[in-house]
This record gives structure tokens, C-alpha cells and sequence, in this order.
């Protein structure tokens, strides 16, 4: 159970999209969110990909840039209140950590690269909470830079997302270099984009939705400029879609468009959304798309606000992962209860009281989980694991999470140095000695004697203590846990394994 947000609490979302980067700061207010403010910057990261892959140094210096302003602005916001993420162009972008590490740095708040599954979950969130309330099934199409997200949901619960590497940036760049339209090149664009979503034709049909809605920039600069020449303000129609399209073909070129309602920023990668947008109408059989105001940004404010009634999306995920690989249910909460005891142990005795610091969500997560590669093998369910959390896109998780879990998930047994790279966060380290220790204490499926047992933490030295007796009581746990010493060994941490009167492993 969680406690309700108070009533005028501030929060922001920072959306590091392909084509802008934008910051939203919110107020709660009895369970809705009121805009305070909103901060837009044309980035055009997505234009900064070279074709192996890498952000240009420029690109990336556009968008340090732009941080820094928004960091301003969030000066003094606690870390809980502040949410930032990336899409597309940072989950294809090689040398991304380059560009995170120092991001990181100036903002002065983690951002974290989001699968393309999340973040239609987040976009599907955002434009629910923006539209009366309703039970009429809902189909969300938000064109980005460099990716197209599609939803199915009902009310403010998604039922199916799917993520393509289609958007505005991209298919600007690869099908109209110079801002050229011709009916060759239009066209090319327009087949490009159905092949790419092709499957969407199966799993988003016609007779899965009851009414479509276009959310973000591409589909709220489509009908800007359609209202401006006489359409419904906030829809778009296939008639009306196909005459922008004849607009671009007459104009020949993105420098000699004149379409009231265009604004400037938008005119470069105009061509691209308008075929992409074409594209799925035509896959969709789409007649008509209204405008949601909500998207990714609103549904991170939305996702930020924990109601008692609610639970974390995340645990949701765990449960269905935990369920889909056929997890000992019983030995999975014998390990977390374990685990997260030696945890707030460890925590305890370095002087922490906060209840929120006395627990680890990834530790928990990743005790539940450490036995899901067991139904791929029995020898290497370590490994089984760690790559199904990687290669995964679950709701409610990020890419930099799953990262984590994983990492926890690899290293529960056997050597250490395939984390190396996280050891070096005492965090993590801490949470994966009590995962380590909690699999050794568990080892014959029964629930351990923690009476008899307490963890202590120094700065890079731990230490277990157990009463006098306990080794010989349980000689197989204590031969473990000799192991468990030597181990430690090759890392910068000290582990110690202590009995009541003498030292039994160091």
C-alpha cells in the first residue's frame, strides 16, 4: 500500500524525443494533474544518426544544451518528483552512454532509455487521462522523429502496444534528403511505411477499435494545418489527408510550401509524418483520427502519482513474467523475504531509519525472478534469465531497469566479474550480496533460521554473524557461505562470515 500524493505536490517529465526535447511541470490536485508549465526545444537529435549509427557531436551539444536550460528549471525538485526518458534515436544511437553519462550530469536527474513498448504504454496513459470518460475501445497513433507507436486500450487499460521504427525525422531523411516531393518519391515513402507496420494491419483491425486518436507532434501539426484550411479543428480525415498530400506534390519542395497552420519548425520533416500518417490509415482502414492532448510526457506525470488504490505497474509485470516461466512461487518468496530482511539488516546498521531506504524494489524483483531461467535449464538458469530480462519489454520497466535485474538476476551464482562494471555501484553490490547470501541460506527450500543471523555493513566491508552453534546446526549453509567469502575475494569489497566467538571464513 502506498501513500496518497499530497494535494499541490509538483512534478515534471522530461520527453528526450527524436525530434524535440520537452519539459512538463505539473501540479496534483485531487487526482488530477494541472499544466504549470511547459518548455519545448527543437533538438532534431534523430537528424544527428550517421549511418553506422553514431550521435554527431553536434547533435549531442544540441541537446546538453537544451538540458542545462531545463536543469534551471528544475533546480530543487526532489529526485522523486522528476521523471526523464529517452526514445527511439537514443535506443538506436551506439554511442548513447556518451551522450546519458554527461545528460546525467547537467540535468541532474537519471534518464533512462525506454523500450518502444513503454513508452506506448506511457503514451497510451497520457492521452486516456486527456479524454472523457468513456468504455469505447480506443486505438492511439503517435508518429514521433523516428518511431510510430500504436495502442489498444479501453479506459485507462492498454491491451495491446506495438512500436515501429517509423516517424517524421527518419522517413524525412531517407525519402526526402533535399525536401524534394515527387509523386515517385511520395510514393516510395508511403509503400516504405505500410511495409514496415505491415503487421499492424492483423493485430490493430478495424473491428478492435471503436474510434482512433492521434496524439504528439506529427498528428497535432497534420491537423493544424487542415483546420487552418477549413477542416474540424482537432481531426483528421482520409479526404483531407490525401489533399495535404497534393499540397506537397504542387509545392515540389519543403523551402516552398505555404500552409497556413504550418508552423516553421515543422515544415523539414513535414513530408515524412504526412506519408507515415497516409500509411496507416491506409493499413488501418482509418476514416477519421481526433486529437488527444495527453501523450508521453502526461502519462509520465500520470505514472509518477501513486494512489493507495493502486499498485505499481511494475509488481503487475513481475507476477505475469513470474507466472509466463512457471516460477516456484513458494521458493521465490522464501528467497525475497530472505533477502530483503538482510537488506534492511545491512541498512539498519549504517545508521538508515527511512522505510523507503530500508528496502530495495530491484531486489525484490530480482529475488522473485532469480529462478525464471529454470524453465529453459536447470544448470544455467542464471544465464537463461539474465538474457530473457534484457532482451525484454515488459510494462512499467525501463531498458536501464531491466539492465539492473538482469545483472542481479546473472550474478546470483558463480563469479563475480560478469558485473564488474556494476560492482562499482555500492548499491547494486549490496543488493546482490543479500540476493547471493539469500539463494545460499534458502539452498534446500526451506525457510532459514534469521534468527540466528545479521548482517552488518561498513564502507565496503560486510560482515554475517551468527550465534554460536549455528554452523553445526547447519553445516551445508556454512560451507556455502565459506564460499561465498572466497568470492568476494577478487571484487573491491570484504566479505566476512562470523560465529558467535571466532571468525569462521575471511
Amino acid at each position: 500500500m502506498t501513500t496518497p500524493m499530497l494535494d499541490g505536490t509538483l512534478l515534471a517529465a522530461v520527453d528526450l524525443g527524436s525530434n524535440s526535447f520537452r519539459l512538463e511541470v505539473g501540479r496534483y490536485a485531487s487526482g488530477h494533474i494541472e499544466r504549470v508549465q511547459y518548455f519545448k526545444e527543437m533538438v532534431r537529435q534523430g537528424a544527428g544518426l550517421d549511418e553506422a549509427g553514431n550521435l554527431s557531436v553536434e547533435s549531442m551539444q544540441r541537446g546538453w544544451d537544451c538540458l542545462a536550460r531545463f536543469a534551471e528549471r528544475l533546480k530543487g525538485f526532489p529526485p522523486a518528483q522528476v521523471r526523464a526518458v529517452a526514445t527511439q534515436t537514443l535506443r538506436e544511437a551506439k554511442n548513447r552512454d556518451i551522450f546519458i553519462q554527461q545528460a546525467n550530469q547537467i540535468l541532474g536527474y537519471p534518464i533512462s532509455v525506454i523500450s518502444g513498448p513503454e513508452e506506448a504504454r506511457l503514451i497510451y496513459q497520457g492521452a486516456a487521462h486527456s479524454l472523457p470518460p468513456s468504455d469505447e475501445r480506443r486505438l492511439v497513433v503517435d508518429i514521433g522523429g523516428r518511431s510510430t507507436e500504436l495502442i489498444l486500450g479501453q479506459r485507462f487499460l492498454t491491451e495491446r502496444v506495438a512500436s515501429y521504427p517509423v516517424g517524421s525525422v527518419a522517413w524525412s531523411l531517407r525519402y526526402f534528403p533535399n525536401g524534394e516531393f515527387t509523386k515517385a518519391s511520395l510514393r516510395t515513402a508511403h509503400i516504405a511505411a505500410q511495409a514496415v507496420m505491415e503487421e499492424a494491419a492483423l493485430h490493430f483491425a478495424p473491428n478492435s477499435w471503436d474510434m482512433a486518436y492521434g496524439t504528439s507532434g506529427t498528428a497535432n501539426a497534420i491537423a493544424d494545418v487542415l483546420a487552418a484550411h477549413g477542416g474540424e479543428p482537432d481531426v483528421v480525415r482520409r479526404e483531407q489527408l490525401y489533399w495535404l498530400c497534393e499540397q506537397l506534390l504542387a509545392a515540389g519542395n519543403a523551402a516552398n510550401i505555404r500552409l497556413e497552420g504550418l508552423k516553421e519548425e515543422r515544415r523539414a520533416v513535414i513530408g515524412g509524418g504526412v506519408t507515415a500518417l497516409c500509411a496507416i490509415f491506409d493499413l488501418l482502414q482509418i476514416d477519421e483520427l481526433r486529437i488527444a492532448s495527453g501523450a508521453l510526457r502526461q502519462g509520465l506525470l500520470r505514472d509518477m502519482v501513486q494512489h493507495e488504490e493502486y499498485s505499481d505497474i511494475r509488481n503487475r509485470t513481475i507476477s505475469t513474467l513470474m507466472e509466463r516461466y512457471q516460477v516456484d512461487g513458494a521458493q521465490a518468496a522464501r528467497v525475497q523475504r530472505t533477502a530483503a530482511i538482510l537488506f534492511e539488516q545491512a541498512r539498519r546498521y549504517t545508521g538508515v531509519t527511512d522505510p523507503v531506504k530500508l528496502k530495495s524494489p530491484m531486489l525484490d524483483w530480482a529475488s522473485q525472478l532469480h529462478e525464471m531461467g529454470c524453465l529453459i535449464s536447470h544448470n544455467d538458469y542464471h544465464h537463461h534469465g539474465a538474457y530473457v530480462l534484457s532482451h525484454s519489454d515488459v510494462p512499467g520497466f525501463t531498458q536501464t531497469e531491466l539492465s539492473h535485474l538482469a545483472a542481479l538476476v546473472l550474478a546470483q551464482r558463480g563469479k563475480l566479474r560478469k558485473v564488474e562494471g556494476f560492482l562499482q555501484n555500492p548499491e547494486f553490490a549490496l543488493e546482490l550480496l543479500c540476493l547471493r547470501l539469500a539463494t545460499v541460506l534458502c539452498h534446500a527450500r526451506r525457510n532459514p533460521e534469521l534468527e540466528q543471523l545479521n548482517l552488518r555493513d561498513k564502507p565496503e566491508k560486510w560482515s554475517l554473524k551468527a550465534l554460536a552453534g549455528w554452523s553445526e546446526q547447519f553445516p551445508q549453509s556454512a560451507y556455502l557461505l565459506g564460499e561465498e567469502v572466497l568470492a568476494w575475494q577478487k571484487t573491491p569489497y570484504v566479505f566476512q562470515f562470523k560465529q558467535a566467538g571466532s571468525i569462521l571464513a575471511k
